[in-house]
């Protein structure tokens, strides 16, 4: 007895074309959106420049063919490369998310948004030096904000109620998902063509978590987004030829994402697109540090002067209670060995350790060096991570999306200092006036890395000024950030 399979080719599934009918038609409207994208450009930028003072991070970068030069390809900023977008957004993502310090969105899932910004600026760049070697005009740093709040919001949307890291997969495939919208959108495809690539993101091999997580944890975390904003060029690009896509993609009997890498449920949703997420995304001000860990390293910071006050030192230092969110636990909570700087900045324990002994926690204090100082290992031992049920409920609350953290400090001689709680990082939409400051002083610092002095003015000349920069060409903008 035999049982046929049905082989109508049914209608595309209602997320692929709620995905491209909002890339295609919404109209961003919000002044708080696009001067927030303003804010993630900049910021995102000075990351990518802060990695490039990394070797780990320079040895991947450049043509894929050692000396390769692109006519018209895209610039990557801080270097002398010209890349086809393709290879170009690999840099430029891999550059932007080394560190760990763009800005974050957490929900169910959490993840980077502005990691986007690697397809995004690539593929912008691409097209406006071809556009001007073809006689017509480029596209605008206003054409690169749009792209942006677009990419934020489908990532952060399908992050708000769906959990891919409780099936093992990395967020980074709404990276995929994102970036290969936008960049469609960019490049030109139609609906139908914008369709069949939205599920060709889907259809992809998706990657593991296996590299954010003990044991494994390792470098590829930081290149990852990189990897991801990457492919969705090429399947942009793809779908550009006229090749095909897969209608229920996500939805087919047995075959499809969600039977195969969702458990079989189907996605759900909070809200529709428009672009709330970018109004509330969380940027990364004051430490390179996993974002559930920010308010942590904050309390530790004030916990530091406090012992300085009392005459004491960390050393001093009995035991350390974190009372944190459910997130945190599962993502950063780390006994053991700490094997690269990969594994050190996601680890509650040793983000907590180095501002209470030092006073600081930068980029550079994951690296060996500081590592290997046996104060930080025997203060980790000490510290102990407990949920507070409230802590995670308002995680999850849209009205709150707060990120607590608060450390109860033991001293050898018994005295309990006061527990320090902090529950919104600097970087968060109810602390933005406090943060835009110190994010300004961030991307100066960052341009200072790698640029001189004349260069650095001349960048800020064009890029602090909202209404400038939106009316910028492209490629000039990046001609601006190239050694």
């Amino acid at each position: 007895m035999s049982s046929h399979i049905p082989n109508e080719r049914p209608q595309p599934d209602q997320v692929l074309t709620d995905i491209a009918d909002y890339v295609l038609n919404y109209e961003i409207k919000n002044e708080l959106a696009w001067k927030t994208a303003h804010y993630c450009l900049l910021d995102t930028l000075g990351c990518g420049l802060e990695a490039l003072t990394y070797p780990a991070c320079t040895k991947l970068l450049g043509p894929v063919v050692r000396g390769t030069i692109v006519p018209n390809g895209a610039r990557v900023p801080g270097t002398q490369f010209q890349l086809d977008p393709i290879q170009a957004a690999f840099n430029i993502g891999a550059m932007i998310r080394w560190l760990d310090f763009n800005d974050t969105w957490l929900a169910a899932e959490w993840g980077h948004p502005s990691d986007n910004l690697g397809g995004i600026l690539a593929t912008a760049d691409w097209l406006s030096r071809t556009s001007v070697a073809e006689g017509r005009g480029p596209l605008l740093m206003k054409d690169v904000l749009d792209a942006m709040i677009r990419a934020h919001e489908i990532q952060g949307v399908l992050a708000l109620e769906n959990s891919f890291n409780k099936v093992g997969l990395d967020h980074v495939l709404l990276v995929k998902v994102a970036s290969t919208a936008v960049v469609g959108k960019m490049i030109g495809l139609t609906r139908e063509e914008l369709i069949n690539a939205i599920s060709l993101a889907f259809v992809d091999g998706q990657s593991l978590r296996t590299y954010r997580h003990a044991p494994n944890t390792g470098s590829r975390k930081s290149w990852a987004a990189g990897d991801a904003t990457s492919r969705a060029v090429r399947l942009a690009l793809i779908a550009k030829t006229g090749e095909m896509g897969y209608p229920s993609v996500l939805t087919a009997k047995t075959w499809g994402f969600y039977d195969v890498s969702f458990k079989g449920n189907a996605f759900r949703f909070q809200r529709g697109y428009g672009s709330y997420v970018m109004e509330n995304v969380l940027f990364k001000i004051s430490f390179p540090a996993e974002f559930h860990s920010q308010t942590a390293v904050e309390a530790a910071m004030t916990l530091h002067q406090q012992l300085k006050q009392k005459g004491v030192s960390a050393e001093n230092i009995k035991a350390i209670t974190i009372r944190t969110h459910e997130a945190a636990i599962r993502i950063i909570d780390k006994k053991g060995p700490l094997n690269n700087p990969a594994d050190r900045d996601h680890c509650i324990q040793y983000m907590v350790a180095v501002p209470l002994l030092f006073g600081r926690l930068t980029a550079a204090d994951y690296e060996d060096n500081v590592a290997t100082d046996p104060r930080i290992d025997l203060l980790r031992d000490k510290i102990v991570c407990v949920e507070d049920p409230q802590f995670t409920k308002d995680y999850h609350d849209p009205a709150k999306r707060s990120i607590a953290n608060a450390l109860t400090v033991t001293l050898d001689n018994g005295t309990v200092l006061d527990e320090v709680i902090v529950e919104y990082p600097i970087g968060h939409r109810l602390r933005r006036e406090e943060g835009i400051p110190k994010l300004l002083e961030k991307f100066k610092i960052n341009l200072a890395r790698k640029f001189p002095e004349k260069q650095q003015q001349n960048i800020l000349g064009h890029s602090l000024d909202y209404h400038q920069l939106i009316n910028t060409p492209v490629n000039e903008f990046v001609d601006g950030m190239v050694i």
